[in-house]
């Protein structure tokens, strides 16, 4: 079987606003027997080294916060900047990265996009087309050769496990990407907007940075409030959300419950479906992978599509797709069908 992009193609988009459209798992298309294996090359030392950073500073800065917490340095100025800081960035990522610049599940105004578009890049995981690239290529070669952040490619022993886990939660940063990337991303480079904000990548992380050291010593009045809202809201917060991402990568394709049939090991998760507003319901996002709904079930919450929900009633959201019932029933395992009755 050649190749498909993971890229979703318009005539397969639902022709009305409806919450029950087409079926949302018409795609991306995911090819998996006969792929042609992808190789990935060596990343530089200078990418290796600025992956490095952005991985290990956040981690730091939220030692830093920890350890300045048993004295004055915090309190619920810092809480409020961490959790609003926490909120815009990650719902950057799942709503807007994720749901509506990777898979389309749902459309919106232009400006509204370039708002997802600037929250995501704040999360500093990387340019929205490149992070697109990444995410849609995982969705072609889910667990087999290809997918950039698998746990399951280095064996079975304990060891191999716990190398999988390393590399899929973030050890598949420091690896390049193969040169065809350009291909699961050819409807962002024809977006002018898309560009723009990719553009300028540096500049949103900037300002993610900046908000919240700036909003804590206006509050405070002090240099004090500056560094504390920077590390509270700025690095203790890109800490978190980053280890919450990485771990649907990593946690949801090995711990956790499988409702649907899904070709690939995605796992459903209750910690990360709260931790990342609806993402850890996993194994539903790859049976459906353009489902604007992660969570299916009345409890499974999913925050990132009752925000979605709440814009279409406000008229900021339409084609809003989510899988039916029915579609839902027939890739449903025959063990859930059965816990169902």
């Amino acid at each position: 079987m050649p190749h498909t992009t993971a890229t979703p193609p318009t005539d397969r988009r639902p022709a009305a606003d409806s919450d029950h459209g087409t079926d949302a798992d018409t795609a991306p298309t995911v090819a998996r027997e006969g792929a042609k294996e992808e190789t990935f090359p060596e990343l530089s030392l200078k990418l290796k080294l600025v992956n490095l950073v952005a991985v290990v500073l956040p981690f730091i800065g939220f030692l830093a916060a920890f350890v300045l917490l048993w004295g004055v340095a915090f309190n619920w100025i810092y809480l409020g900047l961490l959790v609003m800081m926490y909120t815009i960035t990650a719902v950057g990522i799942t709503v807007g990265f994720h749901r509506l610049f990777t898979h389309r599940s749902f459309d919106c105004p232009d400006w509204v996009r370039m708002l997802f578009g600037i929250f995501g890049s704040m999360a500093v995981q990387g340019p929205v087309i490149e992070w697109v690239a990444d995410h849609r290529r995982h969705h072609q070669h889910s667990d087999v050769d290809g997918d950039p952040h698998s746990p399951h490619h280095h064996g079975d022993t304990v060891g191999g496990v716990i190398r999988g886990a390393f590399h899929s939660h973030v050890g598949w940063l420091f690896r390049g990407r193969p040169k065809n990337s350009v291909r699961y991303v050819r409807d962002l480079l024809e977006d002018p907007m898309v560009r723009f904000v990719n553009r300028h990548f540096v500049l949103w992380v900037a300002l993610g940075l900046l908000i919240p050291a700036v909003i804590g010593g206006l509050v405070t009045m002090s240099w004090t409030g500056v560094l504390l809202g920077f590390l509270w809201g700025g690095l203790a917060r890109v800490f978190l959300v980053h280890h919450v991402t990485w771990s649907i990568n990593s946690v949801c394709h090995i711990w956790g419950s499988r409702d649907f049939r899904s070709h690939d090991e995605s796992r459903n998760n209750l910690i990360f479906g709260v931790l990342a507003f609806g993402e850890g319901w996993h194994n539903n996002h790859h049976a459906f992978p353009t489902s604007a709904r992660h969570g299916l079930r009345w409890w499974e919450i999913d925050l990132s599509y009752l925000l979605i929900r709440a814009m279409k009633m406000v008229g900021l959201a339409s084609n809003v797709r989510v899988p039916t019932p029915e579609r839902q029933e027939s890739k449903r395992l025959q063990r859930d069908k059965n816990a169902d009755t």
